[in-house]
């Protein structure tokens, strides 16, 4: 390390973390990775038709109030709250982008208020059988109150 130059806090190098600016609240990283699921999505007939797997991976920057959570599940941001929003989502009824499910997973997960920035990547798997998926990634932060 160059001499006088301080090393980054860790916490600021990793994650949805990463882009706090100085003063910002303390954060933790909720995930729920590789959650697949059928899902009538897409633009063509025949996606109407036949549910296909889609694969959901979100991570969430929530405000670090885990030293006074208490050990009780009511004070944190569950992961299974997530889960059941992504099937709820899916369950509405056909979808017709993996961009409108990526954005609607990303405001249940904003519906939280201690959720300050979602991360939702949405990946079709069964599209092409040369290539694993496709799909988006998208990144949403809570607005910031307005001043007066």
């Amino acid at each position: 390390m160059a001499r006088g130059r301080k090393a980054a806090k860790p916490e600021l190098r990793s994650g949805l973390g990463a882009r706090r600016g100085r003063g910002a609240s303390p954060a933790y990283t909720m995930f729920v990775r590789n959650l697949v699921l059928p899902c009538f999505i897409g633009v063509h007939p025949h996606e109407r038709e036949l549910a296909q797997r889609v694969r959901i991976n979100v991570d969430l920057a929530v405000a670090d109030a885990i030293a006074a959570a208490g050990d009780d599940i009511a004070n944190v941001v569950a992961y299974e709250e997530i889960v059941f929003g992504a099937k709820r989502v899916i369950a509405a009824g056909h979808i017709n982008l993996v961009e409108t499910l990526a954005e609607r997973v990303a405001e249940l997960s904003l519906s939280d208020p201690r959720v300050l920035r979602a991360r939702v990547r949405v990946e079709k798997l069964d599209v092409f059988k040369e290539a694993e998926s496709v799909g988006v990634e998208i990144e949403r932060m809570r607005a910031a109150p307005r001043r007066r």
